[in-house]
């Protein structure tokens, strides 16, 4: 049967999975296979624009049954084709290749690579002349990754590419051409190929430019991509669909959200994918002191773009060229805004030219910008969840030689609030952690570090977990602080505080689908109340370390300022990062000083009034707080403003106690847990002596008997009974027997508050 009488199938391309990226590999629907006479893999013969090949595998349940060919982006560029274009398939005619020439893409980048390591890496891997493949190896993993239905790819390593396959070569994710292969033709690599590498780039014809971004390059904006595709490739590649249906093609798209998230990259991906013509403009390049120079320089980009058609014109931080002309005082400004809007949407049309803007900070853009005709559609590229984070984890740990104990999916569930530059962030920190191991074993003056050096190199889970001490989320680095190292261990007594503290803050940040699947909405806000030292500011600690949420401790001389409208502003600006960076905990400590009750007092200062109202807005007003839960701390409630207090801002008041017997010997053994005590140390006696001490005085007692021991005798080895004695005898408790009588008060009083039996606010 000859080539041309072969069967063949037409399939709609897809995007790959990030499993699959770098690896060769397509997937098609088990239907397909059958017909075409194919089994897991074998060679297929891809014809889009040019022939190219790959091997094949079985479809992802979630595919089943649909008649697309998922692969990556180096196998769309040499089939030159892309998504959503449909390419012909069939079983392909290969021979054993004799020889193999490869060349680095990038230019400048020199390599110098053993025959036997690229052989192991592209082992069975199919090739022709002009092909573009990347180094990226496939690789065992904790997460037992599925080539398929049933075949893992253990079997796959030890089945098909053969043992001792499955580890990364030191190479990392390069991107090579294939300059020639002998026998010419669709040819696969063996044992008795001849694998060499060029030291230097070759040159590269324009038509098969390898693309440095495309979309498996981008994790966690699936969403976005899509849409973005529907805005921008389809008036690029097919014109007469709009001029069929007698509407205007969109003009542009506006990509906002926080730093980090990947609006430039995805711009890229745009521009790749859709084989335009890219012009990318930063603020800088086109303003001049000249008069009427920063006008010119925008035509000349629009103009160029239309000889250029289809083009993309990216206008990267699109707020400082386009400011909102009511609020710059610079006439530069206004001209540069007033001529975008001209070209924008003026009189003179303008024929598959798309203008993509991205910013960080939309509300400062020109209002007329943000409507359609100029700005179509506006995408939010938001900081990504769970899932979002695993692609981004995967698309940077590619090329990376990770060691068998890492779980890239543990990482991704604790990286609250990470955006894909955040993640990036991390991997090249966990890499650079794993190389200071080797580095003493390097000599800097030799020209080449010995392979046996590179295939010790492993990024282990430590590498990961020490990373993660350095890298926080950039979203929140002004306004972070770590999460405190305090876990319930360290908290002794409190059984019942920490209890409603795990079901009121810990149950909904970890396990939120149970409060959805029961219908109950979670609560938004928890004040600790009680004396001063019986652990409240500790509690908030250990929760937020339990939660393993973002922390944001939100203090009164943070907030407080002396310009009007200034701790509004910032109060808002800590609950819009904790809303991106969710799952997270906003700490209020002492928040009788930021809430009092308004009018309580002659010559209130209004600015008390003013964070007040902002924070009962902030906590339940129009914007939804998902995600996101308030802890606040206080010693004198009765003082609170009852709007703060109601269900639906703080739903779970929490009485801290003094206290008892039984919680007093927990914290004595906490607190002693460190300390060399005597065998004479009996702690039921020092609880019987230590009725009514707080937490914090019981901390003081034993920290001022370890310094009696020092003072009796600087070389000491322990704490002797008498120390603790003399401790306690000199610090007394800190509250009095009414202490309670009165917080107990207070406890009926916010009760009946919160049930509306009484009208009027509570006094002591």
């Amino acid at each position: 049967m000859t080539d041309n009488e072969k069967i063949a199938a037409k399939l709609k391309v897809a995007e790959a999975d990030q499993r699959d990226v770098g690896k060769g590999i397509v997937r098609v629907d088990d239907s397909f296979r059958e017909k075409l006479g194919l089994k897991p893999f074998d060679v297929i013969e891809i014809k889009g624009g040019k022939s190219t090949s790959a091997l094949v595998g079985r479809p992802y349940p979630s595919d089943s049954g649909l008649d697309i060919i998922r692969m990556d982006g180096l196998i769309r560029t040499n089939a030159k084709t892309s998504i959503g274009e449909y390419v012909d398939i069939r079983k392909a005619d290969w021979k054993e290749a004799k020889s193999v020439t490869l060349a680095p893409v990038a230019k400048g980048m020199q390599i110098y690579a053993p025959s036997e390591t690229l052989k192991a890496v592209f082992m069975n891997r199919t090739v022709s002349k002009g092909d573009f493949i990347s180094t990226t190896s496939l690789r065992r993993s904790r997460e037992r990754e599925t080539f398929g239905k049933g075949i893992m790819f253990e079997d796959f390593f030890q089945d098909f590419f053969g043992p001792g396959m499955g580890q990364s070569f030191g190479l990392g994710e390069i991107k090579l051409q294939v300059i020639s292969t002998s026998p010419s033709g669709i040819v696969k690599i063996t044992d008795m190929t001849e694998v060499e590498l060029l030291p230097e780039a070759a040159e590269v014809t324009p038509e098969q430019n390898v693309p440095t971004v495309m979309y498996e390059d981008l994790g966690g904006v699936k969403d976005a991509i899509t849409k973005i595709r529907e805005m921008i490739e389809l008036p690029l590649k097919h014109p007469e669909l709009f001029d069929r249906l007698g509407i205007d093609a969109p003009k542009g798209v506006l990509l906002y959200g926080p730093p980090g998230t990947g609006k430039t990259m995805l711009a890229k991906a745009v521009a790749n994918e859709s084989d335009a013509y890219f012009i990318s403009v930063n603020g800088p390049e086109i303003m001049s002191k000249y008069y009427g120079e920063s006008e010119k320089g925008i035509r000349d980009v629009f103009e160029e773009a239309e000889k250029n058609a289809p083009a993309i014109i990216f206008l990267d931080e699109i707020d400082s060229i386009a400011p909102k002309r009511a609020e710059v005082t610079g006439e530069v400004e206004r001209r540069v805004v007033a001529q975008l809007l001209s070209l924008m949407d003026g009189l003179k049309a303008r024929k598959n030219v798309i203008v993509i803007g991205s910013t960080n900070r939309p509300e400062a853009i020109d209002m007329a910008l943000r409507r359609p005709g100029r700005f179509d559609r506006e995408i939010e590229l938001r900081v990504p969840d769970t899932e979002g984070r695993l692609e981004i984890f995967q698309i940077h740990t590619r090329g990376m030689p990770l060691a068998e104990n890492v779980n890239l999916m543990d990482f991704a569930q604790i990286t609250y609030g990470f955006v894909g530059a955040d993640i990036a962030a991390l991997c090249r920190e966990a890499a650079m952690s794993s190389l200071r191991r080797i580095l003493p074993k390097i000599n800097l003056n030799e020209p080449e570090i010995p392979s046996e050096i590179l295939d010790t190199l492993r990024v282990t889970r430590e590498d990961f977990e020490n990373a993660l001490k350095d890298v926080q989320p950039s979203a929140i680095r002004e306004i972070l602080i770590e999460i405190p190292n305090v876990s319930w261990e360290d908290v002794g007594g409190l059984e019942g505080v920490k209890q409603l503290l795990k079901e009121a803050v810990e149950w909904p940040l970890k396990s939120p689908e149970s409060y959805r699947d029961i219908g109950v909405e979670a609560p938004k806000g928890v004040l600790l109340y009680g004396p001063p030292g019986t652990g409240k500011t500790l509690l908030a600690k250990a929760i937020a370390h339990e939660s393993e949420a973002n922390f944001i401790t939100a203090k009164g001389s943070d907030l407080l300022s002396k310009w009007y409208g200034e701790s509004e502003k910032r109060i808002a600006e800590v609950f819009s990062r904790a809303r991106q960076v969710a799952p997270s905990i906003i700490f209020l400590d002492e928040l009788d000083s930021l809430a009092p009750i308004r009018g309580a007092s002659v010559g209130e200062p209004q600015v008390t009034a003013r964070i007040l109202n902002q924070l009962l807005s902030e906590m339940d007003g129009l914007e939804e707080l998902r995600a996101v839960v308030v802890i606040g701390a206080t010693n004198r409630p009765d003082i609170i403003d009852p709007a703060l207090l109601r269900p639906g801002r703080f739903d779970e008041l929490i009485l801290v106690p003094v206290p008892d017997a039984g919680a007093r010997k927990e914290i004595f053994k906490v607190q002693t847990s460190k300390m060399s005590l005597a065998e004479d140390v009996d702690i039921e006696k020092l609880v019987s002596m230590t009725d009514q001490y707080t937490g914090a005085d019981i901390a003081a007692v034993c920290k001022k008997a370890g310094r009696d021991a020092l003072r009796e005798d600087l070389h000491a080895k322990e704490v002797k009974q008498k120390h603790f004695l003399q401790a306690i005898a000199e610090t007394g408790p800190s509250v009095t027997p009414d202490t309670m009588k009165y917080y107990h008060a207070v406890q009926s009083g916010l009760r009946k508050r919160q049930s509306k039996e009484i009208e009027t606010p509570f006094y002591s």
